[in-house]
């Protein structure tokens, strides 16, 4: 029996029962599901962004690689033609995702699932930052959360909201009935009435205690606690594993992991780059930089082919060993997103976010990467990456642009690429026995 083999089956012997057990745990089922429903919009929002950052953006690969703000120079002005797009679907995905939870939840136990919806989005707002007085004197909702970065919010509101919905409609006590000559959806909305005044009550209360610990609401509460523990690592190779595990363990957890660390990785690592830059404008090449090992050499170099997670290593492993035609449907659909780094459509259309199979890869992989980039520059295997080079730019590239063209550079990206396939490949072929195993028990998918 190969490695490969001996591998396969310890992997379906684990993780098999783990991942049929949790698809067909309702909570489970109803975040994985509210993901896949939003997956159209998420594509759609997504294939607006690779237009926007690659090609209208000036500093965009496309763009920058064609010099197409000098054939066109006010090419940024046309990216508000395709914002509000962006706006309306990945920018609002915290709301989707709420309502579809919370739906799905109720749906799953037998209630009343829109109304149950449509609490859990009022519940959302509640929790939601206060408003930010205007100029004018008066308030304006601040869009930071409404995305991405809201998402582990969303979450817990839908699942609460679906939970305590089931439970009080269920009271007969807490019922208004309405005389047989009222509508129907009339009467639904009476008897609903009393179980979404005290879930919404709840939501305020909680909220109101939360804030007496931080005035900005639960969303920067989840933001500090986790900052606070990172506030004193210093610079090095480890220290860079360190928070690229930890941006993508909170991904899998349904938390924007690179924007919620950014505020303490940015001050950490933006000197260093600077520094570089400095360097090379002085000895025009990076051969000698002071800071060889930064986030922006060792993470964007060799561990973001794709996005986060590396999962331009997994949709190519999707392509060359998945059964799973949903699988194979969404890789179809995100490669070519994935290429300029943007993976919101294999991130939630897989989905990746709480995917008992995934999470392993997808939070090791980045990090094996890193120290494969670490060992070629320390070796001498290639010169270090200190130019700046724009983020969507497809992976194995940016080795070879960052350090000035050097050609080994591009070698060592594609070896970087080729672990990830590697590291991935287990996990898909995994994924393939527990779509079996899952339709065997008839659990949906």
């Amino acid at each position: 029996m190969s490695f490969m083999d001996r591998m396969e089956s310890s992997l379906n012997s684990i993780l098999i029962p783990i991942a049929v057990k949790l698809n067909s745990q309702r909570h489970v089922a109803a975040v994985l599901h509210a993901f896949i429903t939003a997956f159209p919009l998420t594509i759609a929002g997504s294939i607006i962004l690779v237009s926007i950052f690659t090609i209208l953006d000036p500093s965009g690969f496309i763009a920058s690689a064609l010099r197409l703000d000098q054939l066109f120079p006010n090419l940024a002005d046309a990216q508000q033609i395709f914002t509000p797009v962006v706006n309306g679907t990945t920018n609002v995905m915290s709301i989707f995702v709420v309502f579809l939870i919370a739906r799905n939840l109720t749906r799953t136990l037998g209630g009343d699932d829109i109304f149950a919806g449509i609490t859990a989005l009022g519940a959302f707002f509640i929790m939601y930052p206060p408003y930010v007085e205007t100029v004018d004197g008066g308030g304006a909702l601040a869009t930071g959360f409404l995305g991405a970065q809201g998402l582990f919010v969303a979450m817990i509101v839908g699942l609460l909201t679906g939970e305590i919905f089931h439970k009080l409609t269920n009271m007969e006590k807490l019922e208004i009935k309405m005389p047989e000559q009222v509508p129907e959806n009339v009467a639904k909305s009476f008897s609903n009435l009393i179980p979404i005044i005290i879930i919404l009550v709840f939501f305020s209360v909680s909220n109101y205690l939360i804030s007496l610990i931080v005035p900005e609401g639960i969303h920067e509460l989840i933001f500090r606690t986790i900052q606070a523990p990172l506030q004193n690592l210093g610079g090095n190779v480890f220290t860079i594993m360190l928070f690229a595990f930890i941006s993508n363990l909170l991904w899998v957890l349904g938390i924007h992991g690179p924007n919620t660390i950014a505020a303490v990785r940015d001050p950490i690592f933006t000197p260093m780059g600077l520094e570089n830059l400095d360097f090379i404008a002085a000895n025009g090449t990076t051969v000698g930089i002071p800071f060889p090992y930064n986030w922006g050499s060792l993470n964007d170099g060799f561990g973001n082919y794709g996005g986060s997670g590396m999962t331009l290593g997994l949709l190519i492993a999707i392509f060359i060993f998945s059964k799973r035609e949903d699988y194979r449907n969404i890789a179809k659909l995100s490669i070519a997103p994935g290429l300029f780094n943007i993976n919101e459509p294999v991130v939630f259309g897989l989905p990746i976010v709480l995917n008992p199979i995934m999470i392993i890869p997808f939070i090791l992989t980045p990090m094996v990467n890193i120290f494969v980039g670490y060992l070629a520059i320390s070796l001498g295997l290639m010169n270090p990456i200190g130019y700046s080079v724009p983020w969507t730019t497809p992976g194995p590239l940016i080795p070879f642009l960052g350090s000035g063209g050097d050609w080994r550079g591009l070698i060592v990206g594609f070896v970087a690429l080729g672990v990830s396939v590697l590291m991935y490949t287990p996990f898909v072929i995994a994924a393939n026995g527990a779509a079996k195993e899952t339709a065997e028990e008839k659990i949906p998918v």
